[in-house]
């Protein structure tokens, strides 16, 4: 009954819909109804800009860490010999929050693809897979500037981290992250469709990046021409 309220908490936890409620409060619009129509950061960021994408994201983050983190009320997983039973646990109370982010009681059951809240899921269980997993993240997100790529190659390497470099005593932890790489290459099928026709939106960021490159290419056309 214990495990079931917390499960319950977990969904609701989830199911805040911090970028609808953050575009309805401060700018009078539904996300939903701007960009890709997604109610996550990504969206977020397009729409809005990066200092609201970048609220939205941790905001999102956070959601799916304190689901996570709610086996801590339950003190039979918290000792150090419940670790596999704690970690499955865990794993269910993530999943709960991530389909409580794709599908939020409190927007009507539209939200986002649930990569943020499933990363906080992930720095709940294990920090150090997390940061591997943002470091390729980050690293994607700087050479290309697509997010969903980003979030691609992430959840693909979370996989692999998990199978064969990290050692991960839980049989059900890893096949969580294989379910996790699937998952998130299934939720970006139009996003992998526009990669390959070239239609897919950057995120604003390191303009100033393509900038430099447009003035040095301009120079070289110009000196071409001499």
């Amino acid at each position: 009954m214990q495990e079931l309220l917390l499960i319950i908490l977990a969904y609701l936890i989830g199911s805040v819909p911090s970028s609808v409620w953050i575009s309805r409060h401060f700018f009078g619009i539904d996300i939903r109804e701007y960009g890709s129509g997604n109610a996550g950061a990504t969206n977020t960021f397009r729409v809005l800009g990066k200092k609201w994408g970048t609220i939205v994201m941790i905001m999102d983050v956070l959601k799916g860490f304190l689901a996570t983190s709610l086996f801590i009320f339950l003190p039979k997983y918290v000792g150090a010999d419940a670790e596999i039973m704690r970690v499955n646990f865990m794993i269910g109370l993530g999943l709960t929050a991530v389909l409580g982010h794709i599908f939020p009681v409190w927007a009507n059951f539209k939200g986002g693809k649930g990569v943020a809240t499933l990363f906080g899921m992930v720095i709940a269980i294990q920090p150090l897979v997390a940061m591997c997993c943002a470091a390729v993240f980050l690293l994607v997100l700087f050479l290309t500037r697509f997010v969903s790529l980003s979030s691609i190659l992430a959840g693909i390497a979370f996989a692999v981290f998990i199978l064969f470099i990290f050692n991960v005593e839980a049989q059900s932890y890893k096949v969580f992250s294989v379910v996790v790489a699937l998952m998130i290459v299934l939720t970006h099928q139009k996003n992998i469709n526009r990669l390959l026709q070239g239609t897919e939106n950057k995120v604003p960021i390191l303009k100033h990046r393509d900038r430099r490159k447009a003035r040095k290419n301009r120079r070289q056309n110009l000196n071409d021409g001499d």
